[in-house]
């Protein structure tokens, strides 16, 4: 159990049915009245963000998610299939399951299964990866005085905007938070 007055970011409690992760929270000690606890609290299954207040000494129990490290094997049909490469169990997650967290995902590559009372409710990809450009328009010499930038389909079929001087079959370094293109390799 956490109390309200106990509150971080990060902490994954249970509140009216759900699992929510405090997002921000603030003490507030108005000059008349009681202190309370001002939270943002998001919804770690369906990722609704909700803003509530709680008396500092409100108790509830914590949340403990498992993050296992994972190995993507495949994906078939509307199933993908994942490797513990510990115990070499799979398992298959539909993909309402998975969502788009695996558009800049290769096959064979590590993620982290999150699951909260062995239910899977997320995927989370590498922070970082590093992808082969299948197709892209050619830039042309002197088009780089605007920091312009053109759509680029990588090897997973996921789209990306790239620099004018990013070329097919370039290999490109993205951050898989925000989709965005951070260097060539």
């Amino acid at each position: 159990m956490i109390t309200a007055g106990d509150f971080k970011n990060g902490v994954t409690i249970e509140y009216d049915g759900k699992v929510c992760q405090i997002v921000e929270f603030q003490h507030v000690k108005p000059g008349k009245g009681a202190a309370f606890v001002r939270t943002k609290l998001k919804d770690i299954v369906n990722g609704g963000v909700v803003e509530t207040s709680f008396r500092p000494t409100e108790k509830f129990p914590t949340a403990h998610i498992d993050r296992k490290d994972m190995q993507y094997l495949y994906s078939d049909g509307d199933l993908f299939n994942f490797m513990d490469v510990e115990t070499y169990d799979q398992i298959a997650l539909s993909k309402e399951d998975i969502g788009d967290s695996l558009k800049f995902v290769k096959e064979n590559e590590m993620v982290k299964i999150c699951s909260y009372k062995g239910n899977v409710f997320a995927v989370e990809p590498p922070l970082f990866v590093e992808l082969q450009i299948t197709d892209t328009e050619p830039g042309f010499k002197g088009d780089t005085a605007t920091g312009a930038t053109k759509p680029a389909t990588v090897e997973t079929g996921a789209v990306v905007n790239v620099p004018l001087f990013v070329n097919q079959e370039d290999v490109i370094k993205i951050d898989t938070r925000t989709g965005e293109y951070l260097s060539r390799v």
